[in-house]
């Protein structure tokens, strides 16, 4: 089976997506994501002008080959451009050989480890009450574990509390990046009264989650840690940016709260130490940002040694080609912990025609041969691309700060 055309796909319905479709001398056709949120061209680019040309007349059954190939022959390694990239031919190759072997990819990565995906929702509000409507509309959505994000006072706007309520595809859509004002000592004092609220509201079965977004430091994010122990959080995520691996240490030491970082990791290489030493509880990085299925599997086996597990960033500037193939690996590894979910707008799935589906708190990805996602050329079409960014964060005296 001889790859014959890779095309690099733009597409914003609601958001922006790049999408890969490898067509084989066979006739058949794989996807892979390779968006890249706010840096989407410089992917399609990579793609287009240095990838696609190197995989005309290759077998595409010969994944691990390609995917060093790719990796190694370029000299330059890692980066998220570089790995976005791979991810989205390794994705299409998955995609290819499941559709040949005329099973879901799932049963190619050793068959299902559970029934489904149990998956947490978003839930978020700009005051206490708009948060707690906010997490019984999940509940309502089937939602069985949910993220909490709130509004702190004195401070107008932050990121994931929208300013408005608004449909899932408006997010983002902002040509120059917008700026928010941040004060980490108001955050502190607020966050776990928000929780006692949440807890006293839901009572302690609701599995609760919270994104930091990488805004403190490290003696920071312990306090914040032990601050939210008696609320029993599945998860604290980016509670600190984790390139300084060595912070996680010092936060490890102060808090029994469960930590989850690596949605802006994008190899096994940036977790070294974080693996090593047990210093996090979830793996935190997406498919189609951190090299694909191929990566991905080889990452989670390394966490396994160590007892810790997934959690598969899935936020909507994942595509639903990346959501697949996300919910694929989740249902195939032994050590799952649950995966992000959120639901695309009408438009989005317009575009990309998928088999997964999502009821009473679980993802699976469908039996369809393959990854389960088609690519609807003619509606991709009609969304044309539009710069998007997300803010930028600056303390009250005008400092950029960390997220």
């Amino acid at each position: 089976m001889r790859i014959t055309g890779a095309d690099v796909v733009v597409t914003s319905p609601g958001r922006n997506f790049v999408t890969l479709e490898i067509t084989t001398d066979d006739g058949l056709t794989g996807y892979g994501d390779a968006t890249l949120n706010g840096r989407e061209l410089a992917v399609a680019s990579y793609l287009s002008d240095h990838v696609s040309p190197l995989l005309i007349g290759r077998d595409a059954h010969r994944i691990e080959d390609t995917w060093q190939y790719l990796y190694r022959g370029a000299y330059w390694r890692r980066g998220p451009v570089t790995m976005a990239a791979i991810a989205a031919v390794d994705v299409a190759l998955w995609d290819l050989k499941a559709q040949v072997a005329g099973l879901p990819l799932y049963q190619l990565l050793g068959g299902a480890s559970r029934n489904g995906v149990r998956a947490y929702g978003h839930a978020s509000g700009r005051d206490l009450p708009e948060l707690l409507d906010s997490i019984r509309e999940r509940q309502e959505q089937g939602f069985r574990s949910i993220r909490v994000q709130s509004g702190v006072p004195g401070l107008e706007t932050i990121y994931g509390i929208s300013a408005a309520p608004g449909p899932a595809g408006d997010h983002g859509r902002h040509p120059q990046p917008q700026e928010e004002t941040w004060d980490t000592q108001a955050y502190l004092r607020h966050l776990p009264t928000v929780f006692e609220e949440v807890r006293n509201e839901f009572g302690p079965e609701l599995p609760l989650l919270h994104d930091v977004h990488h805004r403190l430091t490290p003696i920071q994010a312990a306090r914040l840690g032990k601050a939210l122990e008696p609320y029993d959080l599945f998860w604290l995520e980016d509670c600190t940016p984790a390139e300084n691996q060595d912070g996680l240490r010092l936060v490890r030491r102060h808090t029994t709260t469960p930590l989850a970082i690596g949605e802006v990791f994008n190899s096994v290489v940036d977790y070294q130490t974080l693996i090593r030493e047990q210093l996090i509880d979830y793996v935190r990085s997406a498919v189609t940002h951190a090299g694909g299925v191929t990566a991905m599997r080889k990452l989670f086996d390394l966490a396994a040694q160590y007892q810790i597990k997934s959690g598969i960033h899935g936020p909507t500037d994942i595509s639903p080609v990346g959501m697949a193939a996300g919910v694929h690996l989740d249902l195939a590894i032994h050590n799952f912990g649950i995966q992000e979910f959120m639901p695309h707008c009408a438009e989005t799935y317009e575009v990309f025609r998928h088999s997964y589906t999502f009821s009473d708190g679980y993802l699976h990805p469908g039996e369809t041969p393959g990854l389960g996602v088609t690519l609807d050329r003619a509606a991709a079409a009609r969304f044309a691309y539009r710069p998007a960014y997300l803010p930028v964060n600056r303390l009250r005296d005008g400092t950029i700060h960390d997220w």
